[in-house]
C-alpha cells in the first residue's frame, strides 16, 4: 500500500521502511520550536527531567511574539526566563527584540525549515511549514521539553485527504479565501487529526505566501498538518533563505486518502468567517445586511507577510480610514517592516489613518496592541474567531482576507474592494 507525502516523511524520520494510517513511531526531530508563552512551561518541565542540557543547541528555535516587546511584568518575566534559559543552553537560534518575528514567518524566513524536516512546535500553527514540503504540527509543552531533551517526539501516523486545487485565483481573491473556502466545506473537525494534503495544477498559480496562509490554517480544520508539493517555487524560495539541503518527496500514486475534494480557485470569492467560528463562512455576495465594524487587524503568522501587506496597502492607497475605526497593521518580522518601508508602504499605511505596530502576535490572541471592548466588531486577518479570542466575550471578530480587511476599514462595514470603485 502506498504512502501520502506526510507519511513518506515520517517513515524516513522513524528510520522504517513504511508506515500507516494509525502506526505509533518514534520519530527523529529536526527542529523545536517555542515562544515566550508556552517556552517557560516546557523549560520547567525540562528541568524536572535533570538532563544535561539539549539536544542540539542549533536544532532548537525560541522566538518571544507574543506579548513582546512586553507589555506587563508578567510578560517580561516569561521571556526572561526563555532568555536565560537560551544563554545557559547556548542556543543558536534564540530571537530577541529587534531581530525577531512573529514564529511562523520568521523561521522559513530565516532558513530554518526545508522540504522533508519533521519540525514540532509548542504552538498550534506550527503546521505552516508544510507550505515548504515539511511535516510540521504543534505539540504541548510537556513534548517540547521532550523534544529539546531528547530530539525526538511520538507521533500516530495521520490519514489523509486530498485536496486538488485546479485554475488561478480571481484579482483580489487569495490563499486565505482558499482556505476559509475549504473549512467552511469540511468544518473544523472536518480533517481531525489527518494531514490534509494539498496538489493539482493549481498549486503552482499559489505563491509561497499563499501557500504559507494555507497550511498555517490547516489547524482550523482540526487537521495535524497541512503540506504542499515541492515544486520549483518552493525550491527557488528554500534556495534563497536556507542554507540547508532539501529533501523532496512525493505521495506514492497508490497512496490511500480518507476522503478527496477539488477546489476550482477561478471559481472562488473573498470569503469571511462569522463569528465565532472559522467554519462560520459567507462569500462576500452572501453578506446582504450591512455589518458596522470597530476595528480591523492586519498581520499575524496568518497574514503579516510581505504579499499581505503589499495589498493592503493596494486598497489603501489615496483612499482613509473611515471616521471611527482603527486600522492595525503588524508586518510580521523586522525583514517584512524593512521590506515594507523601503517600497514605501508604511507611508501609504499612515496617510491613510492606520497605525503600523512592530511584529508581535498581540491582538490575535487578545494580548494587546488591539484588544476588543465589549460589544465591539474586529474585521481581522488572524485565524481564530472564538469567543474572546480577541478580547471581551460580547466582541466579535470576523476573518477575512487583507483585501476584505483593507477595503472593510475605508468604508467601516464588512466590504470587498470591487465595491470602492463601484
Amino acid at each position: 500500500m502506498g504512502m501520502t507525502m506526510t507519511q513518506k516523511i515520517l517513515a524516513a524520520h522513524a528510520h522504517l521502511e513504511s508506515v500507516e494510517a494509525g502506526q505509533l513511531i518514534e520519530a527523529d526531530l529536526d527542529l523545536v520550536l517555542g515562544n515566550d508563552i508556552t517556552s517557560p512551561v516546557a523549560i520547567k518541565e525540562m528541568e524536572k527531567m535533570k538532563v544535561d542540557g539539549v539536544f542540539d543547541k542549533d536544532k532548537i528555535a525560541l522566538v518571544p511574539d507574543h506579548f513582546v516587546p512586553n507589555k506587563d511584568i508578567k510578560s517580561a518575566e516569561h521571556c526572561k526566563c526563555v532568555r536565560e534559559f537560551a544563554y545557559r543552553n547556548q542556543i543558536t537560534n534564540y530571537f530577541e527584540v529587534g531581530e525577531m518575528g512573529i514564529e511562523h514567518a520568521l523561521l522559513p524566513e530565516k532558513g530554518l525549515v526545508v522540504a522533508g524536516d519533521v519540525v514540532i512546535g509548542a504552538d498550534s500553527h506550527t503546521c505552516t511549514y508544510g507550505a515548504l514540503g515539511a511535516f510540521s504540527t504543534g505539540v504541548g509543552s510537556t513534548d517540547m521539553a521532550a523534544g529539546m531533551a531528547t530530539g525526538k517526539a511520538w507521533f500516530k501516523v495521520p490519514s489523509a485527504i486530498r485536496v486538488t486545487l485546479t485554475g488561478s485565483l480571481p484579482k483580489w481573491v487569495s490563499g486565505k479565501d482558499v482556505i476559509l473556502h475549504l473549512i467552511g466545506k469540511i468544518g473544523v473537525d472536518g480533517a481531525l487529526y489527518k494531514s490534509l494534503e494539498f496538489t493539482g495544477d493549481g498549486v503552482s498559480s499559489l505563491c509561497m505566501d499563499d501557500r504559507f496562509t494555507i497550511a498555517n490554517m490547516a489547524i482550523e480544520a482540526g487537521a495535524k498538518n497541512g503540506i504542499f508539493p515541492v515544486d520549483d517555487q518552493a525550491l527557488s524560495y528554500i534556495k534563497e533563505h536556507s542554507s540547508k539541503t532539501p529533501v523532496v518527496y512525493e505521495a506514492d500514486a497508490d497512496a490511500v486518502y480518507d476522503e478527496e475534494i477539488t477546489i476550482d480557485l477561478s471559481s472562488l470569492r473573498p470569503t469571511v468567517a462569522f463569528p465565532h467560528l472559522p467554519e462560520n463562512t459567507k462569500t462576500i455576495d452572501e453578506i446582504t445586511d450591512e455589518i458596522q465594524i470597530d476595528q480591523v487587524v492586519i498581520g499575524s503568522c496568518t497574514n503579516g507577510r510581505i504579499e499581505d501587506i503589499r495589498c493592503a496597502a493596494e486598497v489603501l492607497r489615496g483612499r482613509h480610514v473611515a471616521k471611527g475605526i482603527r486600522c492595525i497593521i503588524i508586518p510580521a518580522t523586522q525583514a517584512i517592516y524593512l521590506q515594507a518601508m523601503e517600497e514605501g508602504l508604511l507611508k501609504i499605511f499612515i496617510e491613510a489613518g492606520a497605525i503600523v505596530s512592530t511584529p508581535t502576535c498581540g491582538p490575535c490572541l487578545g494580548g494587546y496592541m488591539g484588544v476588543l471592548a465589549e460589544g465591539e466588531r474586529c474585521v481581522s486577518t488572524t485565524n481564530r474567531n472564538f469567543v474572546g479570542r480577541m478580547g471581551h466575550v460580547n466582541s466579535e471578530i470576523y476573518l477575512a482576507s487583507p483585501a476584505v480587511a483593507a477595503a472593510s476599514a475605508v468604508t467601516g462595514t464588512i466590504s470587498w474592494p470591487g465595491a470602492l470603485d463601484a
